[in-house]
């Protein structure tokens, strides 16, 4: 399989330029994403210019590490002088004044940024259909959903409108919509990669990761984003491997895991035949299995969907219509205002003196109103619905029931991994229990939706990595994949298991 790496020998031999690369994706956007949506800001001069400066460099023998790779960037990622707009209303004007830490690292070693990425709104959804732009849909059939949060960034890999992207995996978006679109996934462990410059879902579970077309070209793009960040204080002062020679050398034994917990009811027949099928190759590739047990896997979607829309909640009070974001007009508000102050004294006519100032001091202030109406204008139906989740859980009354519980079920969810872990290298399981379901299909079972998450919200509830990567093709035409979790800092592991996965003919 073609990898960057024998695309980038090319440009420096100069059996290739980027004049050509870049002209040969802005034809594919130009064709392509009008019916897939997944751009939604691109621009081809900017494209054209830079494509020229990289090509000078290599051509002088000066180009960083990643020249001549085209990277998409998810739209909740901050990149200077560019919008920012999580896919909301809410943030429709935003521009960023800066660029986020993993956007510094690949401008500095001459990666050329093609595109910012379609979303659900703030990262908050499994199908990219929670947009403020619209929805992005499967290159593979274009009836179907490409998966979410980060859809855009899968699809525009798959769609081979670029190299690779960057995506955020706070439940799943980064694996979930590789396994729907057919291309690989990635979720560092928790630390791996700063956070700096990514706008904020839930804080304890937000992850940047990569997209890419094989195995190889995402351990590059893992390996120029990890490390330490002085500006995120979260990160991890923890050595980063070279991922790229642990995939291309890569002959050791893997002992793989199969807990039973993920290939119980709920799994598409089919998916899960696929998976086994996998399963049985690995065995002929010095990979033994293992079965294991994660008991409290169970508890995995209550205890995400408790704890990720309480941090959601808190994260997303800042946007109140008054320092940033979407602002209602404080116009029509004086106005509206106003004629509910004149209708409720025509209302209270005869009334005491003292009765009218109790029922006028019932009414909104104008400011209350103005952040009642901004946010209501701003955030979309998904995104309202895990601000009241999470606002509820941590309510008074409710905190000890709920948010507390969930936090001890997540360190025995945890644990659960640590015990597992010290009897293998990796864990196996789908990556969703089904393939792409078709666009509007669950926008009105919220429920039903979560559920897609079944398989991959434990890695984030851990904290560990996690990549998915494509398994086969379901009897539907629709891409099939299968997720490796490791434990923390052990990427190494997963890539190695992935790329084993893909020397597979099965795949």
């Amino acid at each position: 399989m073609k990898n960057l790496l024998s695309v980038q020998e090319q440009l420096s031999s100069g059996k290739a330029n980027l004049k050509d690369l870049s002209e040969k994706y802005i034809e594919k956007i130009h064709s392509l994403n009008p019916e897939i949506n997944a751009f939604v800001h691109f621009n081809e001069e900017e494209v054209r210019s830079n494509a020229a400066r990289i090509q000078q460099k290599i051509e002088t023998g000066t180009a960083g590490e990643l020249a001549g790779v085209f990277v998409g960037v998810k739209d909740v990622i901050c990149e200077r002088d560019k919008k920012v707009t999580c896919a909301s209303k809410m943030l429709h004007n935003f521009t960023s004044v800066y660029d986020a830490t993993v956007i510094r690292k690949l401008r500095d070693q001459d990666a050329l940024f093609i595109g910012r990425t379609n979303l659900d709104e703030f990262a908050m959804g499994s199908s990219t259909e929670n947009s403020y732009f619209g929805p992005s849909k499967n290159p593979a059939n274009t009836d179907y959903v490409t998966g979410g949060s980060s859809g855009g960034s899968a699809a525009v890999v798959a769609a081979d409108m670029c190299d690779v992207s960057l995506g955020s995996d706070t439940g799943g978006s980064i694996r979930q919509p590789a396994s729907y679109s057919g291309v690989v996934g990635l979720k560092p462990t928790y630390s791996r990669v700063s956070r700096y410059g990514l706008v904020a879902y839930a804080s304890s579970f937000d992850c940047i990761g990569p997209f890419a077309k094989n195995v190889t070209d995402a351990a590059l793009l893992l390996k120029h984003i990890s490390g330490k960040d002085e500006m995120d204080n979260s990160s991890a002062n923890v050595k980063v491997d070279d991922y790229v020679a642990a995939v291309q050398k890569d002959e050791g034994k893997l002992r793989v895991g199969v807990p039973k917990e993920y290939f119980g009811d709920g799994l598409d027949d089919e998916v899960r035949s696929i998976v086994e099928d996998q399963l049985k190759a690995l065995e002929k590739q010095n990979v033994e299995l293992v079965p294991v047990t994660l008991p409290h896997m169970k508890y995995g979607i209550a205890t995400y969907y408790i704890l990720a829309t309480a941090e959601a909640s808190s994260n997303l009070a800042r946007y109140d219509g008054v320092r940033y974001g979407h602002r209602a007009d404080m116009n029509k508000i004086e106005e509206e205002l106003g004629s509910e102050r004149q209708a409720l004294k025509q209302e209270l006519k005869g009334a005491s003196a003292a009765e009218v100032e109790e029922a006028m001091s019932s009414l909104d202030s104008p400011l209350i109103r103005l952040y009642k109406k901004s946010r209501t204008e701003g955030f979309g139906t998904e995104v309202k619905r895990r601000i009241l989740l999470g606002t509820y859980v941590l309510s008074a009354g409710y905190y000890d029931a709920y948010y507390a519980k969930a936090q001890k079920v997540r360190r025995l969810i945890k644990q659960d991994f640590i015990d597992a872990f010290s009897d293998v290298d990796v864990i196996v399981s789908p990556t969703a229990p089904t393939t792409a379901f078709k666009l509007g299909e669950n926008l009105d079972n919220p429920l039903q939706m979560y559920l897609n998450d079944v398989y991959t919200i434990s890695a984030n509830l851990a904290g560990i990595c996690a990549v998915s990567v494509p398994a086969g093709t379901h009897s539907n035409g629709l891409p099939v994949g299968i997720q490796f979790m490791g434990n923390t800092f052990r990427e190494t592991d997963i890539l190695r298991a992935a790329k084993r996965i893909e020397s597979n003919s099965l795949a």
